[in-house]
């Protein structure tokens, strides 16, 4: 079985390497972005699975996924995460991945799950799937109208004045539903609005 993970952080790489080699008959490859991942591909063939980290450096949330994709069509890949939120899992299966695994899991269930899907099948934890199942949208159920034209103002890079401009508002408003943006969303500042509501898919 050839294996390949793809992530930016070396201690992940080299953890999840010494997991699956102590398996056996597993030959892992490694990579540390999504375009020395695709170089690999390219140059080493098709491997049973190629691991992409979901944060890693030229992935852009799951638009690096569609890119390799469409790169090796007939490559399979799975996402692995720590900060995705679960909503990620199913996304990414519906864009063509084979599975979505979080990092907390346990050394031998992630050996077993990287079985599983080298094999072809798809795999989502079962805690995963429950939690996007039952989970309600912010987007759709705690910001009003306004809120959300405000969030898609700050996901659009836009400033307060910017945003204020937009909306035909005065920017001490805008001001105002950031700061409840940020409290519904459970966010540092508006950066981080914008950042879980891209991971979120609202824009």
């Amino acid at each position: 079985m050839r294996i390949l993970i793809a992530d930016d952080h070396e201690m992940v790489r080299d953890t999840l390497t010494v997991f699956l080699q102590a398996e056996g008959r597993i030959q892992v490859f490694a990579a540390g972005d999504l375009a020395e991942a695709l170089q690999v591909v390219a140059a080493k063939g098709t491997f049973d699975l190629v691991l992409l980290d979901y944060k890693m450096p030229g992935m852009n949330g799951l638009q690096g996924l569609k890119q390799a994709i469409a790169a090796h069509p007939d490559q399979p890949f799975a996402i692995l995460s720590g900060t995705a939120p679960n909503s990620v899992a199913q996304e990414a299966v519906d864009a063509g991945a084979l599975g979505f695994l979080p990092k907390t899991m346990g050394a031998k269930s992630m050996v077993n799950a990287i079985r599983f899907m080298a094999l072809g099948e798809t795999y989502i934890p079962t805690d995963v799937m429950n939690a996007t199942s039952n989970a309600e949208d912010p987007f759709d159920n705690q910001l009003s109208q306004r809120e959300t034209e405000v969030l898609g103002g700050l996901c659009a890079g836009h400033s307060n004045k910017e945003i204020a401009r937009d909306l035909g508002l005065q920017e001490v408003t805008i001001k105002l539903h950031v700061r409840t943006l940020c409290k519904k969303l459970d966010a540092r500042n508006r950066t981080h609005a914008a950042v879980i509501a891209k991971e979120a898919g609202f824009a």
